[in-house]
């Protein structure tokens, strides 16, 4: 099936979304420069640029920087004068990530913090508030950054949580990787949370089944 669920994916862009050489370079550059292939595929990417331009967003917060390829389609969405705030831990990954933004032309739409995001967001108390959060980092800590993306946010903001199903692991309570049992306890602190809704919406293609979390602050 995963064959068949690539060329979906290639018919859907081919059809919908075309050539991007901005978007080609940062792919061939993060590979070169040895990261490692878990961006978002064009199709979600472009996904993550409509619901941010959908949310009207102006302020943008990335937990996950990676090469900057998601970090492209969400600033592509902000309007004149928007702005995003990209956190990555590792170092090199924010270098390459800024030349693939110098490339794309949106330097001066994004700012990217290196270290730990726990840390980063926790100093941010004063930027709020964000209207659109993509989240997509280490696991273990997605419910500690859903928390920090409501406090940073606003009634209606838009929260993205990427790969929460995980090739179904998801729903395996007995699973001791630590990533599925941080998507486990992220999904119980939206359900127990006043200020979320939410839903999953699982999801199969380029990048195999997995799925997302869609909130909206109250």
């Amino acid at each position: 099936m995963g064959e068949r669920w690539q060329a979906v994916d290639d018919y859907i862009a081919g059809k919908l979304l075309g050539a991007d050489d901005a978007l080609a370079t940062t792919l061939a550059n993060n590979a070169e420069q040895g990261l490692p292939p878990i961006d978002v595929s064009a199709t979600q990417g472009k996904m993550l640029f409509l619901l941010a331009q959908m949310a009207g967003a102006k302020r943008i917060l990335e937990v996950g920087t990676l090469g900057g390829y998601s970090t492209i389609w969400l600033a592509r969405a902000l309007p004149d004068g928007g702005s995003l705030v990209t956190l990555e831990l590792e170092a090199h990954h924010a270098q390459v990530a800024q030349t693939n933004l110098e490339t794309a032309g949106l330097v001066d739409k994004v700012d990217i913090r290196v270290g730990p995001a726990a840390e980063g967001l926790a100093a941010m108390t004063d930027e709020a508030p964000f209207d659109f959060v993509f989240i997509d980092a280490d696991k273990q800590s997605n419910s500690h950054y859903v928390a920090e993306a409501i406090r940073l946010g606003r009634p209606g903001t838009t929260i993205i949580v990427d790969n929460v199903v995980r090739e179904g692991g998801v729903i395996d309570a007995e699973s001791d990787d630590e990533r599925i049992v941080g998507t486990r306890a992220l999904f119980d602190m939206l359900s127990d949370n006043p200020r979320l809704d939410a839903t999953a919406i699982q999801t199969v293609g380029a990048k195999g089944w997995d799925g997302f979390v869609l909130a909206r602050v109250r």
